[in-house]
């Protein structure tokens, strides 16, 4: 399950907004960006009522826009269905949508919350799926906006004052030990014995290392024949100032 209702914009833009307020608190995200989870209990203190479409809600965004542009973005998941929606605020007043889809069948950069995050001026970094290193991040997962799961998650997050920093650490650390265990798994193309008579090197950490590149280049070209093993580790030596 997914759930999303937030306020978007510039970090600072949005610290300035909630200063005093009992129940606002800003979650930084990436590029700059932060969120304001608009729960009841926030909506409820800033209008005197429920809900997040009418009138009074509304003024809110209206005057914190005059500030600066930012993005009201909702989105309820469950078992792979939902939907999602964005309005975009500008100079005190709407300046796009809200554009709700629950079909997702176009165009990743038009699902309306990458589409309302584009009008902020967030831009692809260039980033890539783990799973699926073809693919770029959308402009969702580039900013972080799936690093909780609902409103009350991000919450704690940010009264933790906690960062993308801290969610992203635990995660690249266990994906490095799963690649060297995976690097661990494979049969380099030349033995120890081999490696050390070819570099002309004693028994020792050299030995280790340039078995582990041996590993790397497998791992990424396939099985090599001797003379390619041969002709990158020797590419690897030239590049250590082995035998220079």
């Amino acid at each position: 399950m997914y759930q999303l209702a937030a306020v978007v914009a510039e970090a600072a833009l949005l610290r300035e907004r909630v200063t005093g307020s009992r129940h606002g608190v800003v979650a930084e995200l990436r590029h700059g960006m932060a969120l304001v989870p608009a729960g009841d209990a926030l909506r409820e203190e800033l209008t005197g009522a429920a809900g997040t479409g009418d009138a009074a809600w509304e003024r809110v965004l209206a005057g914190w826009s005059a500030h600066g542009p930012l993005a009201f973005v909702r989105a309820g998941f469950f078992g792979g269905d939902g939907e999602q929606s964005a309005e975009v605020w500008r100079d005190g007043k709407l300046a796009w949508g809200p554009v709700v889809d629950d079909r997702f069948d176009g165009p990743r950069e038009g699902w309306p919350i990458n589409a309302a995050l584009a009008r902020l001026g967030v831009r692809p970094s260039g980033r890539t799926y783990a799973h699926d290193p073809g693919r770029a991040l959308d402009l969702f997962d580039e900013v972080g906006l799936g690093m909780e799961r609902d409103v009350a998650d991000w919450v704690a997050y940010a009264r933790a004052g906690r960062t993308p920093a801290h969610v992203e650490a635990p995660a690249r650390a266990a994906r490095r030990r799963e690649e060297e265990r995976a690097l661990a798994e494979i049969t380099p193309d030349l033995d120890g014995r081999e490696i050390m008579a070819l570099l002309g090197i004693p028994p020792g950490p050299l030995v280790g290392a340039a078995t582990r590149r041996l590993r790397q280049v497998r791992a990424a070209r396939g099985p090599l024949s001797r003379a390619e093993a041969e002709a990158a580790l020797r590419a690897w030596a030239h590049a250590q100032g082995l035998g220079q």
